[in-house]
């Protein structure tokens, strides 16, 4: 049974709680939040005691962390959590800054602590069975794949100015996907963005519309689209085009009732957002990395592949500044 601390009891934290919670291998011990409220309501209904973040991160009965709190205080965190041997899952991005992440990396290497980022999208059914697929070779090579992502609605103007910027709060997730998906480092980036929703976005200094390309040594191709704003809900598609078919797969909708009348064909919207599309996301996420620190095996995605999507993320920022693609091998 691995004994769990969870520090920050917000949206995502009320998620893995929740998960956790449901698990038979795993019991949270006790959640932190600097908010005590938050961190009393959760511990209320997770059956969990509330402590400080100090007292979690250096408690003997306590195997695991996670690590839901605000980017800006991973760094502390994790150090802290490495130095007194827990086992650490990290929520997306690690850290701003690429430097920051690297001396993350220095301190869980020498612990030799178990690591994993956040990046729920890789567990969810879909685009795991996808990507099964692909490596079983049911289309051959890949040649193209696009990925598209579009929130229902932009988050408030002050989530925005703390966010780091559409690249590294959405489209961070997209950037790990691909790079899973493809199976090949991507060696060069060009971006572009626009405040189109919402004006006010463009005066803080982000976008909320951006479309990147990627391409591989080899010349393979990934395109990404991106807004915070669709109509019809949580758009999350993906389209893998290979050398000897193509692998799609398609939005959830609230149901997949259709109805077919004179007018045409009808369905549903899209789920409304990341918390009822994921959320056997989240579960499989959390599983993974409880079995991966009983079992000794390496979580995945790893802090490398936080890493690697954070200096992308960086890199689609400057390309979309400059109007030049930018070379990622030397990030």
């Amino acid at each position: 049974m691995l004994k769990m601390g969870l520090l920050g009891c917000g949206r995502i934290g009320q998620v893995h709680a929740r998960t956790i919670r449901g698990l038979d291998n795993a019991r949270l011990v006790a959640v932190a939040d600097a908010v005590p409220e938050a961190a009393q309501a959760l511990a209320a209904r997770s059956g969990a005691e509330t402590r400080s973040a100090e007292d979690i991160l250096a408690a003997t009965d306590i195997d695991a962390v996670v690590i839901g709190t605000p980017t800006d205080t991973h760094f502390d965190y994790i150090h802290a959590a490495a130095r007194a041997g827990k086992a650490i899952f990290c929520e997306k991005p690690i850290d701003m800054s690429v430097d920051r992440i690297r001396a993350c990396m220095d301190v869980v290497a020498a612990a030799g602590v178990p690591f994993m980022t956040g990046f729920n999208r890789r567990f969810d059914p879909n685009f795991a069975s996808l990507r099964n697929r692909i490596a079983k070779g049911a289309i051959g090579a890949i040649e193209l794949v696009q990925i598209t992502s579009r929130d229902p609605a932009p988050p408030p103007l002050s989530y925005i100015a703390r966010s780091g910027g559409l690249f590294r709060d959405m489209m961070i997730h997209d950037f790990d996907m691909a790079r899973f998906l493809m199976g090949e480092e991507f060696v060069r980036l060009h971006a572009v963005g626009a405040a189109l929703v919402d004006p006010a976005i463009g005066e803080a200094g982000d976008v909320d519309t951006a479309a990147v390309i990627l391409t591989t040594a080899s010349g393979r191709i990934c395109q990404i689209s991106n807004s915070r704003r669709a109509a019809y809900g949580y758009d999350q598609r993906i389209e893998v085009h290979g050398e000897s078919g193509m692998l799609r797969a398609e939005n959830q909708l609230e149901t997949t009732v259709e109805l077919a009348n004179g007018d045409g064909f009808h369905r549903d919207r899209a789920q409304h957002f990341f918390l009822e599309r994921y959320e056997a996301a989240f579960r499989n996420e959390m599983t993974a990395f409880i079995d991966a620190v009983e079992t000794g095996a390496t979580p995945t995605p790893s802090i490398g592949d936080g890493l690697m999507a954070q200096i992308m993320a960086d890199a689609a920022d400057l390309s979309r500044q400059t109007g030049q693609p930018v070379d990622l091998t030397t990030g």
